[in-house]
């Protein structure tokens, strides 16, 4: 007969990516990130609770019991500057897993932002930080913490999986995370996207009426 898993795993953090990737990053919007993941891969469902600042960093994960952040506060003590804290709750929103002192403490400790798949509260201080925090809803109830949970395992946020190292981008259009290792040609094909995007831009400032980017969209369906 197989043994029971252990109540509380913790592994290791990962490694924060190099400054020269995570800053090659600044600037660049998901969705050019996202259309040359095929648009298969991202995060959509969860909320912006900041006021704008863009979300950069690597991911370190939990995995814990709907309403319960034990193994949060676990994680919290091996975040390193540059990490973001993923957190898949089960995407309940009963019990707030973290909030104004838990944000204070991860930003002193240079923490990137929270990616959680649960409830936050304490959202007017989320606004005035600027601190990068998406969710799935928010709630004045706060958590239990007994666990069970782990930390620093593949998790499933909003049915988008993220492993413990992957690079995390947050916009106002939403999240998108890919591992380092695909990071280098995913830049360079989201900066020719934007060069592409530009060069439609200058078109339609034309103000004709065709247009060479519309016609042919429109003539690969017989249009």
């Amino acid at each position: 007969m197989s043994q029971p898993t252990t109540a509380h795993v913790v592994n290791p953090a990962p490694a924060v990516a190099p400054a020269a990737l995570t800053d090659a990053l600044r600037g660049v919007v998901t969705p050019h990130l996202s259309d040359n993941l095929q648009r298969l891969h991202g995060i959509t469902r969860l909320r912006r609770l900041h006021s704008g600042r863009q979300l950069i960093g690597t991911a370190l994960t939990v995995k814990t019991r709907p309403g319960d952040n034990l193994l949060v506060y676990k994680a919290l003590t091996l975040l390193r500057p540059g990490h973001v804290l993923v957190v898949d709750g089960g995407g309940d929103t009963t019990n707030a897993l973290v909030g104004d002192l838990m944000m204070s403490y991860a930003a002193q400790q240079g923490c990137a932002g929270f990616v959680m798949d649960a409830a936050v509260r304490d959202h007017a201080a989320f606004v005035a930080a600027d601190f990068p925090c998406y969710a799935a809803g928010i709630s004045h109830r706060g958590p239990y913490k007994s666990g069970p949970g782990q930390v620093n395992v593949p998790v499933s946020i909003a049915g988008q999986v993220v492993n413990p190292g992957d690079i995390v981008v947050g916009d106002e259009d939403g999240i998108v995370v890919f591992s380092q290792a695909e990071a280098p040609a995913l830049i360079e094909a989201a900066a020719a996207t934007a060069a592409k995007e530009a060069a439609i831009h200058c078109e339609i400032a034309t103000g004709e009426r065709a247009q060479s980017w519309l016609d042919g969209a429109l003539r690969l369906h017989g249009l």
